[in-house]
């Protein structure tokens, strides 16, 4: 079996680089007698200080040693201290490694070449330390250690010579293939041959909060429900308010909402009022309009040329959030100043308020009474309006929540 050039052994408190030279050691002492130094695999600094000494006896020992007794030198192994322990770790003596930050490796993990160098001749803890951590704790009980395990991982996807050749290609690749007529493609080269080395696997994020969030969509589910069938005993204000709830709730992308909105309208010199202003987390706003349902539906029952056509309470509710979006738009940097200083105490900090193509959501009535022609006919009406305002029904809400609550049951 061959043996390796350079390997790790722990002696007492001290930790040794073994090294194997090619051939015969002559050649290492030649160079530490002109005053140079021994330089490793691209990492290891090593001057004669830096014996072992187990080392030195042996070398002694070897001087001793007459042609009648030449088994003494046979497989001999160059020692180096490279490290002392400290506190349960061998911390590294940084001339050794030329890495100004400490390094610490636990007394009890077992360190190989491969943990320190790249078949490149790469320093990896170089590299590490030029992203500038105070230290680097390898293994341990030390609340900033890497894992023993984790760092593997890390060496095991350190970049190889070839990845390296085919990040070059790729990014020439990218330059070329716009201007040329460059038929290889360089960038997918290099992501098929990553997707095949890496081997780390995503971890399930879902899978930690899936029970909080069933428990959070039932609740809602059934709130919801609630509310539908005693609708008479809610107030316009506090419908508003729990529908806004479990909106906001289904939908987590805005961070706060705002009733009764100053809007201003310098066409007419006048004043008006938002009814629900919604943030989300960039500070782009959108408008909603929320309607309790009064059991009714959307669409008509009779027809208009053989068409059902919406209610005029919907087509009013969808000309009102028309008219909210045309006046923000209008009012442009000035409304964004405004907004962002009268809601500035209820927002995060630093955060401003934008409108840019604000949208709009209503929702209001009932849909789960229509026959088949009216949902038809009410899902094309919906459809013209979807670029600007979305319009949902309460049925709608109570079917969101449904297959949340089924799609984070069945484990996907």
């Amino acid at each position: 079996m061959t043996k390796l050039a350079v390997e790790f052994e722990a002696s007492g408190d001290e930790l040794h680089l073994l090294y194997r030279p090619r051939d015969d050691d002559s050649w290492v002492h030649s160079k530490f007698n002109r005053g140079e130094e021994l330089f490793i695999k691209g990492t290891y600094h090593l001057t004669r200080a830096n014996f072992a000494q187990a080392y030195l006896d042996e070398l002694n020992a070897r001087s001793q040693v007459d042609d009648d007794h030449p088994s003494l030198m046979d497989d001999y192994v160059m020692r180096f201290t490279v490290a002392t322990a400290v506190d349960n770790y061998f911390v590294f003596d940084s001339d050794i490694l030329d890495i100004e930050i400490p390094i610490l490796i636990a007394c009890s993990a077992e360190p190989t070449w491969k943990w320190f160098s790249t078949e490149a001749q790469t320093s990896i803890l170089r590299v590490a330390a030029k992203l500038m951590p105070s230290r680097i704790v390898i293994g341990g009980e030390a609340p900033d250690a890497i894992p023993v395990a984790e760092y593997e991982r890390l060496v095991q996807q350190f970049p190889t010579g070839y990845e390296l050749k085919r990040y070059v290609a790729a990014r020439v690749s990218a330059v070329l293939r716009q201007y040329t007529d460059a038929s290889v493609d360089a960038e997918l080269m290099l992501s098929n041959y990553l997707e095949k080395r890496i081997k780390t696997q995503p971890k399930n994020y879902i899978r930690r909060f899936r029970e909080a969030e069933v428990a959070k969509f039932e609740f809602l589910y059934s709130q919801l429900q609630d509310m539908l069938e005693s609708e008479d005993g809610y107030s316009e204000h506090v419908w508003q308010k729990q529908i806004l709830d479990i909106v906001r709730l289904l939908n987590s992308k805005y961070i706060a909402a705002f009733k009764s909105v100053p809007l201003n309208d310098p066409g007419n010199n006048t004043d008006k009022q938002l009814d629900i202003m919604l943030v989300d987390a960039t500070g782009n706003i959108d408008v909603i309009e929320i309607k309790k349902p009064l059991r009714k539906c959307v669409m008509t029952d009779a027809h208009y040329r053989g068409n059902h056509i919406p209610l005029r309470e919907l087509t009013g509710s969808i000309m009102q959030v028309e008219k909210y979006i045309f006046h923000l738009c209008r009012w442009g940097m000035a409304g964004e100043n405004y907004l962002t200083k009268k809601y500035a105490d209820r927002l995060p900090l630093g955060l401003r308020i934008k409108i840019t193509n604000p949208c709009g959501i209503i929702i209001m009535g009932r849909d789960h009474e229509l026959t088949d022609a009216q949902r038809r006919d009410f899902e094309i009406f919906r459809r013209q309006n979807k670029n600007i305002i979305d319009v949902i029904t309460y049925d709608d809400l109570l079917r969101r929540l449904q297959f949340v609550i089924q799609q984070f049951k069945a484990g996907r």
